[in-house]
């Protein structure tokens, strides 16, 4: 039998698992058992946890389905540990180093008490000290074990459950469970302490809990705000069937009803139900306010009072009264805006445009990435919405024909920006575009994420200081209805990377679809279009951008590369889309393609990629196609910008770490030969999960259309997929 059993919930926190379960795992006791607790075989939370059993015995995952909530996750948890004492993190708080080694040893002074409470520290999730709520009722307890009339104020009800450790003896004898619903902390951490007779403390941070920036979910305005009564109802009758002394009950009541005031003192919490809301409380009130409970002082006291005495209408004037102030501020005239903002304040009081969208692709680079393959659908599936894609004035000539554009920053911009119902977008649209209640903002997204992204980036000072301010590039996050994902790995980092309350689409990328569409005609077409000679091995050579260098450097002699690979090697070079060109011309084995509109036409018409770090290896991965990795400044790259993954423990395909070492892997052929193949179908196993070539179809029906989940066409199983053929391939047939 193990001496602690972790239970971590992981609903909804699937980016942030690992560093939880990390946190346990490498802990210097090591005398546990941790039970991650997810929604289904298959969730992203369950592959996660799925990795860590297979590596360390001491972690067995088991499922709760959602509707079953916090409290039916932790409950499931409990039925399955086995430990002496059992604690509760949450799948995106922290365990501190050294916490079990400390809460063994306290355990050991104390004997085994029914609950042992310690203190957590509560971290803003971005800027902010942080704080130590637990910490002054704590300090007031006495040294060793206790009963609960000797420290009367610790009620349990203002402790969350992850900030103790509970006896399971104690618990099972006492057949204490969860209680469903919100506000279950509350509930829980009232009856275990009623129900205990022996409790201690220990005066030491063990959990970071980092608070999430979307808020508490208690705090969200709905209808299950009535149930924070359904738990002060629980605990009190608890109470009063354990005939408690008034010494216990009244600090209990005090508490209780402390949260209970809060709640009534913000109606915007309830839409519906206020009024019966205060009905049901100052009946809860009446009844089990205990003999000698004297009313607070000050204005809590005054909320009591009226409570008590149901006088509803006066509470609200109460609150009204106080909130009088903060809104004269509003009043306060602001600064008149430039002309072409007034216009899009003008437009903005106008009504939504059902029937249009507009797109934007690279900040106005023209019509590409996933932007346009949706757009492209949405012509052929929804034709009644009307479509208008952004565009910088310098890049307007490389528009397609027939494809309705405005320039960035015109009138006509400014006016769709303010109409559309739909905006689409896998960058970010300006600074001052407002998110309109009833519009609709869908993330697209540019690539699957191999180095840091969004906040993530914080803490590398040479990106940091190029992406600028991180509340602003928040408040963009802000507006997102819905973002888009091509596999499970991206779905958890981007809710690393920019957190926020979008839904998000796990369909892949609409971009990619053409690689299971595309013909032979299509890519012998490309190759003539681009010049490739025929017969040739064409390798794309595609790097990424480094942050720390200030233009494009190839990194490679690309022509020696060329003579060393073999006589009918050509290169196809496409910089990163941060440059207008790359070498800037073309000549003897060399084809520069980073102006060609189309980076997915590129891939269609290379036999093989060689890349460093950039995300087009994960796009590429779906052609199936050899793949290598030129790797000469790694360690460099992961300390400047910061990754996700090793790639060098998990790449696509061979790794080369010189020229030399390159040009082999092309001479003797093992670019594409079985070690190769190997790689590359365990890297698409993990990384093309959700590409089928019917993305745009799905993002098209859910998102344009509003279809339903259920409604939409499931993806394709990866084994049953046909890429588009290579050019090698063609000629071999």
């Amino acid at each position: 039998m193990p001496r602690f059993s972790i239970i971590v919930p992981s609903h909804g926190v699937a980016g942030r698992l690992s560093q939880a379960l990390d946190s346990v795992l490498a802990q210097s006791f090591a005398d546990l058992e941790l039970i991650p607790v997810c929604d289904e075989p298959g969730s992203p939370a369950a592959g996660v946890a799925a990795g860590y059993a297979e590596r360390d015995s001491r972690v067995t995952p088991v499922h709760s389905p959602p509707t079953a909530g916090l409290s039916g996750a932790r409950n499931t948890g409990l039925w399955a540990a086995t430990g002496t004492y059992l604690l509760f993190l949450d799948g995106d708080d922290v365990l501190m180093p050294g916490a079990l080694t400390a809460l063994a040893a306290r355990l050991g002074e104390t004997g085994d008490v029914d609950v042992l409470y310690f203190e957590h520290e509560r971290t803003p999730w971005w800027e902010g000290e942080p704080s130590n709520p637990a910490g002054p009722a704590l300090a007031r307890t006495p040294a060793g074990a206790f009963s609960p009339g000797q420290a009367p104020w610790l009620t349990g009800v203002r402790l969350p459950a992850w900030s103790a450790a509970y006896r399971r003896s104690f618990i099972t004898a006492q057949q204490l469970t969860f209680p469903s619903g919100h506000f279950t902390d509350l509930g829980w951490g009232g009856l275990t302490t009623v129900a205990a007779d022996r409790l201690a403390v220990l005066r030491s941070v063990l959990v970071r809990h980092r608070l999430r920036r979307q808020g508490s979910r208690l705090n969200v305005p709905g209808a299950h705000q009535a149930e924070l009564l359904d738990q002060v109802e629980l605990v009190l009758t608890r109470a009063a069937e354990r005939g408690l002394p008034g010494a216990r009950t009244r600090p209990l009541f005090e508490q209780l009803f402390a949260t209970v005031l809060k709640t009534a003192a913000h109606p915007e919490r309830l839409p519906s139900g206020h009024r019966a809301f205060f009905r049901r409380a100052r009946h809860l009130h009446r009844r089990h306010r205990p003999a000698g409970f004297r009313m607070p002082v000050g204005s809590v006291g005054v909320q009591h009072r009226l409570l008590a005495a149901g006088a509803y209408t006066a509470f609200h004037a109460l609150r009204t009264a106080n909130q009088a102030a903060a809104k004269a501020v509003e009043l306060v005239p602001r600064p008149r805006m430039l002309r072409t903002r007034l216009r899009y304040q003008i437009q903005l009081r106008r009504p939504l445009d059902p029937d249009l969208a507009v797109y934007c692709a690279y900040w106005g680079r023209g019509y590409a990435c996933n932007p346009a393959a949706i757009h492209a659908k949405a012509r052929e599936l929804a034709p009644h919405i009307r479509s208008v894609f952004l565009v910088e004035p310098d890049q307007a000539h490389a528009m397609p024909d027939g494809i309705d554009y405005a320039l960035i920053g015109s009138r006509r911009y400014w006016e769709v920006l303010a109409r559309a119902k739909y905006l689409v977008n896998n960058a970010n649209f300006a600074e001052g575009v407002v998110k309109r209640r009833g519009s609709v903002h869908l993330q697209t997204q540019h690539g699957t994420p191999l180095k840091k992204m969004g906040v993530d980036q914080s803490t590398y000072p040479v990106v940091a200081a190029q992406t600028g301010s991180f509340a602003k590039l928040l408040g963009r996050v802000d507006r997102w209805d819905f973002n888009l994902s091509s596999n499970r790995h991206s779905t958890q980092m981007w809710e690393r990377a920019f957190p926020g309350s979008y839904e998000a689409l796990e369909y892949g990328y609409p971009r990619n679809d053409v690689y299971y569409t595309a013909t032979a005609h299509d890519v012998a077409r490309i190759r003539r279009d681009l010049g490739v000679p025929e017969g040739s091995t064409a390798v794309l050579y595609a790097p990424t951008h480094r942050d720390h260098h200030t233009g494009f450097e190839t990194g490679l002699d690309l022509e020696a590369f060329c003579e060393a690979a073999g006589e009918d090697v050509v290169v196809l070079l496409r910089a990163h889309y941060f440059y207008d060109r790359g070498l800037g011309r073309s000549g003897g084995r060399i084809i520069d393609v980073t102006g060609h509109r189309s980076s997915e036409d590129v891939c269609l018409a290379a036999d093989a990629l060689v890349t460093d770090y950039s995300s087009i290896m994960f796009d590429y991965a779906n052609l199936d196609r050899p793949i290598v990795v030129y790797a000469d400044d790694w360690e460099v790259y992961r300390e400047t910008r910061g990754v996700y993954f090793d790639l060098m423990e998990a790449p696509p395909g061979p790794v080369a770490q010189t020229p030399e070492e390159l040009a082999r892997v092309f001479r003797d052929g093992s670019y594409a030969g079985p070690e190769s193949k190997a790689l590359r179908a365990a890297f698409r196993e993990r990384f093309c999960q959700f590409d089928d070539g019917l993305a745009a179809e799905r993002v098209v029906r859910r998102v344009l259309l509003g279809r339903p989940p259920e409604a939409i066409p499931p993806v394709i199983p990866l084994a049953e997929r046909i890429p588009a053929p290579a050019a090698a391939t063609l000629v071999r047939s």
